[in-house]
């Protein structure tokens, strides 16, 4: 399962991940330091039942172990994709959190057995890192939907994989952040971007990518506006990052119901 203008104050999530079954989770500009991006091949028909299931029952419990399930998605172009982020602290809290959670936690063990029956394969995942200490996810004055409500207006997020053939360095960054994020930031708000935790998978029943990347992503309030960031890439990707492109890939994404980033 940029300096200047682009810097956004970020507060450690602290003791704010420590609230009861439902409560809507309050992370005014968390920062974690370690993200996955998990994307999973779902069998045909079932995405929507997987979904309510980590609604009622991974969502908190994830956040009692101490990592967030940041926002969870339905693909728009592949009914069969199933697409969410994880956020930990940092990387030295991350196997304790996942140790905690899939071997301990009775929400896991009462119902891995009905969320994996959803899927053909859990394997598509990157580990990652903020590019820069303020480029991660913004989640300041956002909440988390209570289970028997629904989302009031429709948002949209878009993600962007580039798959390189070497580490996203300072030239990658710093050229993406002149070139390109000040373009992506008129179409998308809340937009964050990550390069490959370079650190080994300390958690190895979880499989991650070998391979380098880097991810932006952004939330976008229409159809059109999230057409204009996958667009941006095409068009505006900085020679330095194209240099080393071997991969691409735009997630066009609907947030479910209690998503936290959306």
């Amino acid at each position: 399962m940029g300096a200047g203008l682009h810097r956004r104050r970020r507060e450690s999530v602290g003791n704010e991940l420590d609230h009861g079954l439902h409560t809507p989770v309050r992370l005014a500009g968390a920062q974690f330091g370690v993200v996955e991006l998990r994307r999973y091949v779902m069998r045909a028909g079932r995405r929507d039942e997987l979904i309510a299931l980590f609604e009622r029952e991974f969502i908190e419990s994830q956040e009692a172990c101490r990592m967030v399930p940041i926002g969870h998605y339905r693909d728009l172009d592949d009914a069969e994709a199933f697409v969410w982020f994880r956020g930990f602290k940092a990387m030295e809290t991350r196997r304790e959190a996942l140790e905690a959670f899939y071997q301990n936690s009775p929400a896991w063990l009462n119902h891995r057995d009905a969320a994996n029956a959803t899927m053909i394969d859990s394997d598509n995942v990157l580990l990652l890192r903020p590019a820069r200490p303020y480029s991660g996810f913004d989640l300041s004055n956002l909440r988390r939907m209570e289970p028997a409500q629904t989302r009031p207006n429709a948002s949209f997020v878009g993600v962007a994989v580039l798959m390189l053939s070497a580490p996203a360095d300072e030239a990658c960054i710093a050229a993406f952040e002149g070139e390109l994020l000040p373009e992506l930031e008129r179409s998308a708000q809340r937009v964050a971007y990550f390069v490959t935790e370079q650190r080994p998978n300390d958690y190895p029943r979880l499989p991650v990518s070998e391979n380098w990347a880097f991810v932006a992503t952004g939330v976008a309030t229409t159809r059109k506006a999230l057409n204009q960031w996958s667009r941006h890439f095409d068009e505006l990707l900085p020679a330095p990052l194209r240099t080393h492109l071997i991969g691409r890939e735009f997630l066009r994404l609907e947030p479910a119901t209690r998503a936290l980033f959306c």
